[in-house]
């Protein structure tokens, strides 16, 4: 028995467009509910994808290790058994990859079976007491879960030198107002592709962005990338494409709203003549929250500025250097913000 995503559109909204289906058709009713409940909760559909070949994965393991697709509450094997599975494999995927599968498998199959918490989940869970973020207020009684351990992974921003050697490859207004609204803005790629005409308030210098799960949020533009903006829309746009700000420029896709497979293949062929393997738009999202710390924002604004939630995530994207930390201290001292006493004579 095989299984594989389909993606189906006009659907409810309701509904997942994303759907793992046997081979027969017949869709996985346990998992494809969970995809809808994903949907019901306004899941982006680039996460709902990833959900379900997730959750497919899972299953090709399920029925090949119990050469039967029903899976019921009963059953012997657990998440502990699909993890020594992927981590017995050769390469073993990565850490993060792991725990991503068996946290998705394990929040469906709570789904399937409300009432039971141990058939998948091993008896050897402990509880603990869970800080609060930044140590504020007492501890929370958890559970740990069921993970692999992952080493910490430290992704450096670019240098400066970097920068400039991939913004030098660009050629057209378009691409570089994208790279500048990375570089200068945070903006993830997915916003970046999503942005509207009716987005850029050129006459406050603003533009308003669209983030996860919806969230707008304003961002202040610098002089440079309103220029870039500027002449984009006056000589490359085609006329007459619509609300989308950036679209092809050629070929079959001129006019239409630039794609993800779109940037990526930009972004691949740059970092290739511009022999800067690491040039992509997380990291110049990370390179923009660098800057800015470096320069004096401070963090409430930053997560503001990154759309982020929360100020914990924004703290994964700063990476600061024992020179940065001599550096702020040197300025705090020469500030003077507490004089020493006068000695005495």
């Amino acid at each position: 028995m095989n299984f594989r995503v389909v993606e189906q559109r006009g659907l409810e909204n309701a509904r997942s467009p994303f759907r793992v289906v046997e081979d027969s058709g017949q869709e996985v009713e346990w998992v494809n509910r969970f995809l809808d409940q994903e949907r019901v909760r306004s899941v982006a559909e680039t996460t709902l994808r990833s959900y379900a070949y997730d959750l497919l994965d899972f299953l090709r393991w399920w029925a090949e290790v119990n050469q039967t697709t029903a899976i019921t509450e009963k059953a012997e094997s657990t998440l502990l058994d699909y993890i020594r599975f992927r981590t017995n494999r050769h390469p073993p995927p990565a850490g993060a990859t792991i725990n991503r599968r068996v946290g998705i498998a394990q929040r469906a199959l709570q789904l399937a079976f409300p009432h039971t918490q141990t058939s998948f989940v091993p008896g050897f869970q402990y509880g603990y007491w869970r800080p609060l973020p930044l140590g504020i207020g007492r501890p929370l009684p958890a559970l740990s879960r069921l993970r692999v351990r992952t080493p910490k992974r430290v992704i450096l921003p670019l240098s400066e030198e970097e920068v400039e050697q991939f913004w030098a490859s660009f050629r057209t207004s378009r691409d570089l107002a994208i790279v500048g609204l990375m570089l200068f803005d945070g903006l993830r790629s997915c916003e970046v592709r999503a942005l509207n005409r009716d987005d850029l308030v050129l006459s406050q210098a603003q533009l308003r962005v669209r983030g996860k799960g919806g969230k707008p949020r304003c961002v202040p533009l610098p002089a440079e990338t309103l220029q870039l903006l500027d002449h984009y829309l006056l000589l490359e746009r085609p006329p007459n494409c619509g609300a989308p700000l950036f679209v092809g420029l050629k070929g079959p896709a001129r006019g239409r709203r630039l794609t993800a497979a779109g940037m990526r293949s930009l972004f691949r062929h740059h970092r290739r003549i511009a022999n800067v393997p690491k040039a992509n738009p997380h990291r110049f999202r990370r390179t923009f929250a660098t800057d800015m710390l470096s320069g004096g924002v401070s963090l409430p604004a930053l997560m503001q500025l990154m759309g982020h939630a929360k100020i914990q995530t924004t703290l994964e994207y700063v990476q600061i250097s024992s020179q940065d930390v001599f550096q702020q201290y040197a300025r705090a001292v020469a500030q003077q913000i507490r004089r020493f006493p006068a000695a005495q004579s």
